[in-house]
């Protein structure tokens, strides 16, 4: 539940302060980035402090190595969440996280329905809708991003007509 509060409120904090007149801020894009970098820092972080031995938990018993996947997995979302707040990388970020969620989508199956989410919002049905809340996000990211990034019109020369939110 944790990451889904950080991410809405980190995300309306931003909108409300380019609302306010922090021009930089007022892209819904912009704001949206912020707020999936901070749910993605607090999630990449647990990975190694706090909830480290439940995340290995979390992963399924088919897969090898539990503890270097929660790992891997980890610096992956740091890696993630930096990237979406550096206009160079946003898209390739935002894609990487996207498929990230997709691909750990199993271990929360795995968590909710093997007995050792004890949470009601550790349920199947609250974890997935959070998921699906967390993939919407970066994919709405990748999508803008990719529909509005400038055009080059040869190799030399890019298009600065383009809006760069």
């Amino acid at each position: 539940m944790e990451p889904l509060i950080v991410l809405i409120g980190i995300t309306a904090a931003l909108l409300i302060a380019g609302a306010a007149g922090v021009k930089r801020l007022r892209p819904w894009p912009v704001a949206l980035r912020g707020g999936v970098a901070a749910m993605f820092m607090l999630t990449g972080t647990v990975h190694f402090v706090w909830m480290r031995e439940e995340l290995i938990s979390m992963v399924p018993p088919y897969l090898p190595y539990p503890g270097f996947l929660v790992t891997l997995t980890g610096v992956l979302e740091l890696a993630g969440a930096l990237g979406v707040l550096w206009r160079p990388t946003v898209p390739w970020a935002a894609g990487g996280l996207s498929l990230l969620l997709i691909i750990m989508f199993p271990a929360n199956v795995h968590y909710a329905l093997s007995g050792l989410a004890v949470k009601p919002e550790s349920a199947l049905f609250p974890r997935t809708l959070m998921q699906i809340v967390f993939l919407s996000a970066s994919l709405a990211i990748l999508i803008y991003y990719l529909r509005h990034r400038p055009m080059r019109r040869n190799s030399n020369e890019v298009d600065t007509n383009t809006v760069r939110p």
